[in-house]
């Protein structure tokens, strides 16, 4: 941060040392009287655009190194790797056009700067530059739209049905974790259910809700496809796994969804990134209050043995609160009641 701050101070006194001798040969040149029709400030302002152009793409160059150190490793997941491929060629398109076009704009006022010696041309039209330079990026437009709705229809596909549900519930400030038992199905849930020990309202009247169990992390084993399963009960949330480049918002009222298939488990991640301590993450990425910057939640991506000896460790929900289920009838009991009269 020193270190840019240091070049950008030097970038700017640069700038005004050169705006400062600009204005100083303007001045001598009025103060002796000058009359030739072209000024030494035409030749001095036509060498600066070549020297700006140098110094602009050498910043660039730089910006580039100094923030690499902050990217995100190779992606974890199949989507993941398309998208990155997407974005990486639409980002080099992009910059040669953005090269091409600067190194025009910055060397036609020194190639082409005024002269004593010849006349301007007078060019107003050319049907075939036009063409071409409408036809050129909307063929090239076209073709990544055409890639990207390709790649995104795969993403938002319906999930198989062997994928592994999970759900997750946002709230200020926490992410609560469901997962299915032995049946593999996520039970119904209803708002309306929640209180201090049902936390995500869980209905269960519903025979595929007992054996649902709850989760301090996330456990995914890898190369198995998942679908997230999204909700949230006050706010809007995001749920955001950037080494999956999983991104969807939780939305009260409106659930959401989101399938993904992990490639590199952590351990294999941690070689990879030489980091020992490593780890994929759960974040927020939509300001839900205060306690925002809490909602995390560690992810691990292990192999299929060790998912299985994982599952085999939880305890339905019900099972943990055995006491719960009196609680329940009786709530009903008296939710009947009430409606009843």
């Amino acid at each position: 941060m020193t270190t840019a701050l240091l070049f950008a101070t030097g970038a700017i006194l640069i700038i005004a040392v050169l705006a400062l001798v600009y204005r100083i040969i303007t001045l001598v040149g009025i103060a002796k009287g000058d009359e030739k029709k072209v000024s030494s400030s035409n030749k001095i302002n036509a060498a600066i655009f070549p020297i700006l152009l140098v110094v602009g793409f050498g910043l660039i160059y730089w910006s580039y190194n100094d923030a690499s150190q902050y990217f995100l490793p190779e992606a974890a997941s199949i989507h993941g790797k398309e998208t990155d491929s997407l974005f990486n060629i639409t980002l080099g398109i992009v910059f040669a056009a953005f090269a091409l076009t600067h190194i025009l704009l910055f060397t036609f006022p020194f190639f082409f700067q005024h002269s004593e010696k010849r006349k301007a041309h007078y060019y107003p039209h050319n049907d075939m530059l036009e063409i071409a330079w409408t036809a050129v990026p909307a063929i090239v437009m076209a073709v990544l739209v055409i890639f990207g709705w390709r790649a995104w229809s795969d993403i938002t596909a319906p999930a198989h049905d062997d994928a592994i549900q999970v759900e997750l519930m946002g709230k200020q400030f926490a992410w609560e974790i469901r997962y299915p038992g032995k049946d593999l199905k996520l039970g119904k849930y209803d708002v309306a259910n929640i209180d201090n020990t049902n936390s995500m309202g869980v209905d269960f009247d519903d025979v595929n809700a007992t054996d649902d169990f709850m989760a301090r992390e996330i456990v995914l084993p890898v190369g198995k496809e998942v679908e997230l399963k999204i909700r949230a009960i006050d706010v809007i949330h995001s749920v955001f796994l950037p080494h999956f480049r999983v991104k969807m918002d939780a939305v009260p009222g409106m659930p959401t969804r989101f399938k993904f298939t992990p490639t590199i488990t952590t351990e294999e991640m941690r070689k990879k990134t030489n980091n020992a301590k490593f780890n994929y993450e759960l974040a927020c990425t939509e300001v839900c209050g205060y306690g925002h910057f809490g909602m995390r939640k560690i992810v691990k991506i292990v192999t299929q043995k060790e998912y299985d000896a994982w599952l085999q460790k939880q305890k339905p929900w019900l099972e943990k609160n055995p006491d719960y289920m009196a609680e329940w009838e009786a709530k009903k009991s008296k939710d009947s009641v009430a409606q009843a009269n």
